[in-house]
C-alpha cells in the first residue's frame, strides 16, 4: 500500500473526497512507507504515529458524515524539528535540547491541523539549522535517497529525504539562508520560501530577520496547496504580512507568457560546476518557449556573503550563548566555532553590515523594476558525500556557507524564491531557482507550474541505493 504515497497530495485529496480511499488508509500507507525507508535515510527525529492516526480517524468520520472538508483533509505531513508542534519534542537537532517538548503549535502547524492534515512526525535538521547539510550530533546523518552516500542538503534534510522517498507528498521546512531550497535542489523537489512574513513564524526564530517557514513537495501544485494553507497574518510575528493571501493554486493555471525574466548564471560572482550550469542553461530555454521575455544578465550585485555571515550567525549565537557557555561539548564543534566567531563582532561593524544589507535590498528592488522574475542555478553543485560540512574545495571552517552562492542573498532581501528540479548530473538532481519581486509569489507559481508541465519530474523515483 505504500505505493499509494507516490501520488500527489491533490490526487490523494480528490480520492479521499470521492471516498475512493479513506484518510486512515492514506496515513497508514504513509507510516508504512516511513518504516520501510527510515533505516536507510534516517529522516525523522520522532514519529508521531498516535497524533497522525487520531487526526486520520477524525478526518474519516468527517468524510462519512458529509461534513465540509479542509484543504488538507486526511493528508500526511511532516514538520521540521525547528518548528513547534504541541506535545512533540522540539530539539533543534541538538543534544543540548534533547528533552525539550513544545507546549504550543507554531501558526503553520495550527493551520495544517485546522485544514485536516495529519502530522506524522518531526523531520531531522542540522543543529539549530546552522549547517546546509544533513547531520547533527543528536540524530546523526540523514542521507539522500538518490545516493545514500550523499547529503540531501540542509538544514531541512529530513523533510527532503522523506518526501523524495515517497513517505509524504509534502512537508514543512524552514529557510534562513536557503534551507528549503538547498535540499529541494539536491533531492529533486519543488521548494519555496514565500516573501518574508507571508508565513508567520512563532515562537521567534534565532534568526528573526531571515527566517521563513515553507513547503517542500514533489510537485509545484502540492507546494502551492501547502503554502496557501499556512500563509496569512498572525500578530505574534512582528514581520507578518497583513495583506490577503493570493490564490497560489489558481496561479499555477495561469500562463507565464509575457513575463520579463532575467537569467543570471552567476549573479556576478558565482562559480557553478560546468555540468550544473549546462543543465540549468538548458532549462532556461524552456521559459523562452513558454513565451517569457528572457534576458541574460551577467551581474546583479556583489557577493553579500559577509552580510549573511554577520546576520545569521550573530543572531543564532546570541540566542544560543547560554548553551555555548554551559554545554559547548554537546554542540556540533563546527557550529560552536562559527557561532563564537560571529559573537566576536564589534557592534559598530555589525551595524555597518545592517545598513549595507538595506542597500542590497534597494539594489535588488531597483533590479526588479525591469524584470518580473530572476532565474539562477539553485546551487553551484550537486549532492556531495555525507560527513562534509561543504563541498570539497568550496569552503573552510571560517566560511562554511560561501558555496550557497545563490540562496542566501534572497533571505537578506526577503524576496520570494523557489527551487524547481531541472535535470540530473551523474544521477543526482539539479535545481533551478526562480526569484520573484516584492510579494511576487504568484509569478513564481505561474512560471514554475508551466515549467513542470513542459519538463515533468515527479514520476522519476530514487532507487534508494
Amino acid at each position: 500500500m505504500s505505493e499509494l504515497m507516490w501520488k500527489s497530495a491533490l490526487e490523494l485529496r480528490d480520492m479521499i473526497r470521492s471516498k475512493e480511499i479513506s484518510p486512515v488508509e492514506v496515513v497508514t500507507a504513509s507510516l508504512e512507507r516511513l518504516r520501510e525507508v527510515e533505516p536507510k535515510i534516517n529522516a525523522f527525529l520522532d514519529v508521531t504515529e498516535d497524533q497522525a492516526m487520531d487526526a486520520a480517524k477524525v478526518a474519516e468520520a468527517a468524510v462519512a458524515a458529509g461534513d465540509e472538508l479542509g484543504p488538507l483533509h486526511g493528508l500526511p505531513v511532516s514538520i521540521k524539528d525547528l518548528i513547534a508542534v504541541k506535545g512533540a519534542r522540539l530539539t533543534f537537532g541538538s543534544r543540548a535540547m534533547a528533552d525539550n517538548v513544545s507546549d504550543v503549535d507554531a501558526p503553520s502547524v495550527a493551520r495544517i491541523r485546522a485544514a485536516g492534515g495529519a502530522i506524522i512526525g518531526k523531520s531531522t535538521t542540522s543543529e539549530f539549522g546552522c549547517k546546509a547539510v544533513g547531520d547533527s550530533p543528536l540524530t546523526g546523518i540523514t542521507r539522500n535517497p538518490w545516493n545514500l552516500e550523499k547529503t540531501p542538503g540542509g538544514s531541512s534534510c529530513g523533510a527532503a529525504a522523506s518526501i523524495a522517498s515517497g513517505v509524504t507528498p509534502f512537508g514543512l521546512g524552514t529557510d534562513g539562508g536557503g534551507s528549503v531550497r538547498i535540499p529541494s535542489a539536491l533531492t529533486g523537489l519543488f521548494g519555496i520560501k514565500a516573501h518574508f512574513g507571508r508565513v508567520p513564524v512563532f515562537p521567534a526564530s534565532a534568526t528573526p530577520t531571515l527566517a521563513h517557514v515553507g513547503p517542500l513537495a514533489r510537485t509545484v501544485r502540492d507546494g502551492a496547496l501547502l503554502l496557501q494553507t499556512i500563509s496569512g497574518f498572525d500578530a505574534r510575528d512582528a514581520g507578518a504580512v497583513s495583506q490577503d493571501v493570493p490564490d497560489f493554486l489558481a496561479a499555477c493555471d495561469r500562463s507565464p507568457e509575457g513575463l520579463r525574466v532575467a537569467w543570471s548564471p552567476t549573479l556576478g560572482y558565482g562559480e557553478p560546476d560546468p555540468q550544473v550550469l549546462s543543465a540549468v542553461s538548458d532549462a532556461v530555454k524552456v521559459f523562452e518557449d513558454l513565451g517569457c521575455q528572457v534576458t541574460e544578465v551577467a551581474k546583479v550585485f556583489d557577493d553579500p556573503l559577509d552580510l549573511m555571515m554577520s546576520e545569521f550567525f550573530a543572531g543564532a549565537g546570541a540566542r544560543l550563548r547560554p548553551v555555548l557557555e554551559s554545554s559547548r561539548e554537546l554542540l556540533d564543534p563546527s557550529v560552536a566555532y562559527t557561532l563564537e566567531s560571529a559573537l566576536g563582532q564589534e557592534m559598530g561593524d555589525y551595524y555597518t553590515k545592517v545598513f549595507e544589507r538595506y542597500d542590497l535590498r534597494n539594489t535588488v528592488c531597483d533590479f526588479f523594476e525591469d524584470y518580473d522574475l530572476l532565474l539562477t542555478p539553485t546551487l553551484p553543485v550537486t549532492a556531495f558525500d555525507v560527513g562534509n560540512d561543504y563541498p570539497p574545495g568550496r569552503g573552510s571552517p571560517d566560511n562554511s556557507i560561501g558555496w550557497l552562492t545563490y540562496t542566501y542573498p534572497f533571505n537578506l532581501t526577503g524576496l520570494p524564491a523557489a527551487s524547481v528540479p531541472c535535470g540530473f548530473v551523474d544521477g543526482l538532481p539539479v535545481g533551478l531557482q526562480i526569484v520573484g519581486r516584492h510579494l511576487g509569489e504568484v509569478d513564481i507559481f505561474r512560471a514554475a507550474a508551466a515549467f513542470e508541465e513542459a519538463r515533468p519530474w515527479a514520476d522519476r523515483k530514487p532507487a534508494l541505493n
